[in-house]
């Protein structure tokens, strides 16, 4: 490396980099004491075997937590640790988890960018054993960080890792959130110097630093390199354009980068064992998950160097039905070839894009992209940046644009031969000839060797990619100029703009409403690369992407009403790759900052704004007035109407009936009784009417810019806690929270079910065994809405949710129960349901817990709507091998719902899935949704 600038005085001795792989991590290191040019890697100790340590060169980036009693004391033990741990990660948690699977935790780094999930909750192992600890994605990545740090503080203790320059690396496609939470995870680790790097231009600098001899007599101004990066979880695609500046000397400029894609070798794996699962006969889960880890090593001999013709590949037995305890079955070198190899990168024409619709490659809750084809992604990635930061000053060339003339390999699945030679095809087909391929020796430590590469550069030593942002940010806007009718959006971090750099938007001009609830929308593009700041677009979903969106109250130090200020916005791309925005007074010296909304992407409690709501109508605002003075009438100081009444009052006015009334005018509506809250106390039958016309006008609790706001306000007003306890406030107060409950939190649903739980577990008990009283005292009608208010609160956790399901079934026959037997029968359809409404998928009940549900449904004698809707939702096909019931037990449900007055759709989503239609929908919420919104 080249001699930079003097270190400032508090800089640290080592400069670490440390590539978090999805299924391999490595750590490389610069003493700038002792070898400033010289990149070295720790060995970093770990379980090879019970009691058997050893450093090697690389971490699997799997986890194992025994059972209890499973290893002897002391067998997990590292010599860091002073009691016996109760996991283990590394060689010994992927060998040994993969014949346990139910205790394993793999792919961790694909878990952060899955927003399908609340990925800041103990989910992971997915679908895992009985009694096994959960953790989130975020812990289970610290936990990796850890035991690097304990390694490299046991080699180096005085000069731990925590005070050294730390530089971590991530895909290039990492949203905003996965980086953020990559970052909380270091810090749970107790890591707080972290430098974020992208993982291609990490394998670039690696490649640099090999090269440190010769690498300017490798590459002339005017050439494209591509970065083609795929490894165990992601496929990433980088652009680095060579440039030379007045002197002669060559640069680099990073000027794209692909979307995300949860595509790699995961996917080669679980496309082998489909494949094997063909062969044997479907498999129960526990036995798919521990063939799918068999078939990473099968898949690595088989498209390896020296591959043999064939292999046998054994799977532990799982039941009495298998012999000699185990199944074995016979692969050849070529049915792996034809499938991966073709199945994965197919010979394509340059010109294809990825195919849309879902692939089927769905397992353990990732989201894999639709499209298994790697080589069609690639293709689509290089025309749509053909043209990208081409200089008029770089020599012109007769061949496509979109043709690289270099190419560096770097991921885990480039270690095949196979695999390469099946890549270069491709670009040999599409451009005629094969681009230069620039040799990467280690693919197994070029990303963490780049990774200190790339810390020695950030302090002045070695040769520096212009990294600057490869995408374009926008915010999206309203004009009271335009005529348009489409939405706006103005760019506010232009492609290229370096970390650090400050953007300050003089135009347009912006007003900004303050002290009241305000979204700001943000949206990113990785193909309009020229925008400029501040100009104004409109928004196109083929090119800009919508993230979750800012939403907040701007509040100022004055108590007053809320006003509209002029400002200018500032933007600002952080040195670890972080968005900040910021809102300056124009006349002023008031400032606001921004916050990422990270909550709505890692917690599923706040969906993130993605509705047709707004599109649906306004209400006339003459209308609207006159509505608002009837709630004022009855609720207001001076009210003097009785609540009886005011729904059709507010239907006569409004000129439509209650279903109809769209979610502009339900959440206006919502503002006026909030406005009034205190007239709830007149009366029971004023808070009785106040309750239901509140949950009616923020159902259900999401689909509108700010809907969280307005549910956290509901909740704050409320508590749970009511001015009246007559029976019927106590019912409303249910359906009020049956209804918005989308919208609160995982807590607050639980702060709901927990003083219901009691009463219900004593009736269990009485009812089931005759024996102890019971403090259930509800009245028939509350008991109905008590049951499907529990159903509806998707965010209790499986077990919670299990347990409940079970006594609902056992006291379903009882003769006590049939007054509301029907609406316990529709709490069980929710709390089973294979797809939640709103909820995320690590809440959903075991598939063999719904199992049995299903079984005691269909042997009741008779059916009723409630029957077959539960049925249906309890079998409805996803898909999702953990979340589905067997297969003759869906065709079971199927025919039992043929021989019922059911819609025939009902059997179709248990054969086929599908989507609900509007009636269903309605059917599953309980009641009608506001128009235009559409559960997803």
């Amino acid at each position: 490396m080249k001699q930079g600038k003097t270190l400032p005085p508090d800089a640290s001795r080592y400069v670490v980099g440390f590539d978090l792989g999805t299924t391999n991590s490595a750590v490389t290191y610069v003493d700038t004491a002792e070898a400033p040019g010289q990149i070295r890697t720790l060995a970093i100790p770990q379980l090879v075997a019970p009691g058997q340590v050893e450093a090697r060169d690389t971490l699997p980036s799997f986890h194992y937590q025994p059972a209890a009693g499973e290893l002897s004391a002391g067998a997990l033990r590292l010599r860091w640790q002073t009691s016996d741990p109760n996991y283990a990660v590394g060689f010994f948690a992927r060998d040994h988890g993969a014949m346990t699977p139910g205790r394993l935790i793999a792919s961790a780094k694909s878990w952060l960018c899955h927003s399908g999930v609340d990925r800041t909750a103990a989910l992971l192992p997915w679908q895992g054993a009985d009694g096994v600890e959960r953790l989130s994605p975020v812990e289970v990545s610290a936990r990796y960080l850890g035991h690097v740090r304990n390694a490299w503080n046991a080699q180096f203790p005085r000069e731990p890792l925590e005070r050294q320059d730390f530089v971590l690396t991530l895909p290039a496609s990492f949203d905003e959130v996965a980086r953020e939470l990559t970052v909380r995870a270091a810090a749970a680790a107790g890591l707080p110097r972290v430098v974020l790097i992208e993982e291609p231009q990490a394998a670039f600098y690696s490649w640099i630093y090999d090269h440190a001899g010769d690498w300017e007599q490798k590459v002339s101004p005017g050439q494209k390199i591509l970065v083609c990066d795929i490894g165990g979880g992601t496929s990433d695609f980088t652009l680095i354009r060579v440039r030379g500046d007045r002197q002669g000397k060559v640069q680099f400029h990073r000027v794209a980068v692909g979307d995300h894609l949860i595509l790699g070798g995961d996917n080669f794996d679980l496309a082998l064992a489909r494949f094997i699962e063909q062969k044997l006969g479907r498999l129960e889960p526990r036995q798919w998950s521990t063939l799918v880890r068999v078939c990473r090593s099968a898949k690595e001999t088989l498209l390896g160097p020296d591959a043999p013709e064939r292999m046998t590949i054994y799977l532990p037995g799982g039941g009495s039905r298998l012999l000699g305890g185990g199944l074995n079955v016979e692969v050849t070198r070529s049915e792996v070839c034809d499938l991966l190899v073709d199945g994965f990168l197919p010979r394509v024409d340059l010109e294809e894009k990825p195919a849309g619709r879902q692939s089927g490659f769905q397992e353990f809750g990732l989201p894999f992209a639709p499209d298994p084809a790697i080589t069609r992604y690639l293709a689509a990635f290089l025309t749509a940046h053909r043209h990208v930061a081409i200089d008029e000053t770089e020599p012109t060339t007769d061949h496509d644009p979109a043709r690289p003339d270099l190419v560096l390999f770097n991921g885990g699945v480039f270690e095949s031969p196979r695999l390469r030679e099946r890549m270069l095809e491709s670009f040999e087909h599409w451009f005629g000839e094969r681009p230069t391929l620039l040799d990467n020796g280690r693919l197994d430590l070029a990303v963490a060797r780049g990774a200190a590469y790339y810390g020695m550069v950030r302090r002045g030593q070695g040769v520096r990619i212009a990294a600057g942002l490869a995408r374009t940010y926008y915010v999206g806007v309203e004009s009271s100029g335009s005529s348009s009718t489409s939405p706006l959006a103005v760019c506010v971090l232009p492609a290229g703009v370096e970390p650090g750099q400050d953007i300050v938007l003089k135009e347009p001009q912006f007003k900004l409403l303050v002290s009241e609830p305000a979204e700001f929308p943000l949206l990113v593009s990785s193909t309009r690369l020229t925008d400029k700041p501040g100009e104004v677009v409109t928004v196109d979903r083929e090119q800009l992407t919508p993230l979750p969106p800012m939403r907040t109250v701007l509040r100022t130090r004055k108590r007053e009403a809320s006003e509209t200020v002029a400002v200018d916005l500032h933007a600002r791309l952080t040195e670890i790759g972080t968005l900040e925005l910021w809102l300056g007074e124009l006349a002023g010296r008031r400032r606001w900052r921004l916050e990422f909304d990270v909550r709505s992407t890692t917690q599923t409690d706040i969906a993130a704004h993605q509705s047709q709501a707004e599109g649906e109508g306004i209400l006339d605002e003459a209308a609207w007035t006159a509505c608002q003075t009837l709630v004022d009438c009855c609720f207001g100081p001076e009210g003097t109407d009785k609540p009886e009444g005011l729904v059709k009052r507010l239907s006569a006015t409004a000129g439509m009936s209650r279903g109809q009334w769209p979610t502009s005018f339900c959440r206006r509506l919502w503002e006026s009784l909030m406005a009034v809250e205190s007239g709830r106390r007149r009366s029971a039958a004023h808070e009785a009417r106040w309750l239901n016309l509140l949950g009616f006008a923020l159902r259900p609790g999401y689909g509108l810019a700010v809907d969280d706001w307005r549910v956290a306000q509901t909740w704050t007003a409320l508590q749970n806690k009511f001015a009246h306890a007559s029976a019927n406030v106590r019912l409303e107060g249910w359906v009020l929270w049956r209804r918005i409950g989308g919208g609160l939190a995982a807590g607050q649903q639980q702060a709901l079910a927990d003083p219901l739980l009691g009463p219900i577990r004593s009736l269990h008990r009485q009812l089931t065994t005759g024996r102890g009283g019971s403090d259930f005292s509800f009245s028939i009608p509350e008991t109905a809405e008590m049951w499907r208010l529990l159903g509806s609160l998707e965010l209790l956790s499986a077990e919670t949710k299990s347990q409940l399901g079970g006594m609902v079934l056992d006291m379903l026959p009882k003769r006590k129960m049939e007054p509301v037997r029907s609406a316990m029968v529709w709490a069980v359809g929710r709390l089973g349901a294979r797809t939640p409404l709103y909820g995320p998928l690590n809440a959903v009940v075991p598939a063999q817990t719904v199992a049995a549900w299903v079984e005691r449904l269909m042997a009741a004698s008779s059916c009723d709507v409630e029957r077959s809707l539960a049925v249906m939702q309890l079998a409805r096909r996803t898909d999702d091998r953990y979340r589905d019931l067997p297969e003759k037990l869906r065709a079971e449900a199927a025919g039992w719902l043929g021989g019922t007055s059911a819609p025939s759709h009902f059997a179709e989503l248990i054969r086929r899935g599908g989507a609900l239609d509007d009636e269903e929908q309605g059917l599953v919420f309980g009641e009608s949704l506001p128009v235009g919104l559409r559960i997803t």
